[in-house]
């Protein structure tokens, strides 16, 4: 299902002023965009004010320029009144909705709560429950995945760190983040901040993490012969084997 149909609102960013801060004009909130966050006429579509909400939303031509700004920003601004106050603004991706992701290679004893706390920077969570093999295999308990209903409110990387776990999430609408770097906008092939060189045994893969994660599949595109003849893959970076992937049921 498409955000579209969703109704979620895509490039979008919601600057949210305190409940109790001045009533803020038109004008003045098209100069203040303009002063605090420098962005050119032909980088937006929209500027939506909801006077009543203390919320106003821009929507960008893509999640790039967007994904520039949150980065730029930090999560708040300031905004001067005219009467000498001062309101901190909070800024933050508007309209993600309740996103269900799917979260692998986090070990057993790694208990709910734990995944719960570093999820809570994102949004809201509403449950965690553990997916399990489906009653075609001979043993249907869990199968290593779990599964976190949550209330975005910023986007999550696809690859992090939890008690020394590397970790792969995976939802629907995700930007691709680089799996090197951790920022989003580029695949780990394309990063700029590469330390090593890739070198022409490594497989070129235009499948992120978090496909893998969502689809069950990666496609292979080098092999190379092992010493019994067989197919082999390299496992550096990126790239991922059969032995690795999760079956989605």
């Amino acid at each position: 299902m498409n955000a579209s149909i969703m109704g979620d609102r895509q490039y979008t960013t919601v600057c949210i002023f305190d409940q109790n801060s001045p009533r803020i004009t038109a004008y003045n909130i098209h100069e203040w965009i303009y002063e605090a966050l420098h962005i050119q006429e032909d980088d937006i579509r929209m500027i939506q004010i909801d006077g009543p909400q203390r919320r106003v939303y821009i929507k960008f031509v893509n999640t790039d320029q967007m994904m520039d700004l949150l980065q730029m920003v930090k999560g708040q601004l300031e905004y001067h009144h005219e009467n000498g106050e001062l309101s901190i603004v909070k800024v933050e991706v508007a309209g993600l909705g309740i996103k269900r992701a799917r979260i692998a290679n986090l070990p057993l004893e790694i208990l709910d709560g734990t995944l719960r706390d570093v999820l809570t920077k994102y949004g809201e969570v509403k449950k965690i429950t553990e997916e399990q093999w489906s009653r075609i295999y001979r043993y249907p308990v869990y199968n290593g995945i779990r599964l976190a209903e949550i209330t975005l409110q910023k986007h999550i990387p696809s690859h992090m760190i939890i008690m020394g776990n590397s970790i792969l999430l995976s939802y629907e609408g995700q930007p691709i983040t680089c799996y090197d770097c951790n920022q989003p906008g580029h695949q780990y092939i394309e990063c700029p901040h590469k330390k090593t060189t890739v070198n022409n045994r490594i497989m070129t893969n235009k499948n992120t993490w978090a496909h893998v994660v969502t689809t069950g599949s990666v496609r292979r595109e080098n092999t190379e012969e092992g010493e019994h003849g067989e197919g082999m893959m390299s496992n550096a970076g990126v790239e991922n084997t059969e032995d690795d992937i999760y079956p989605i049921k």
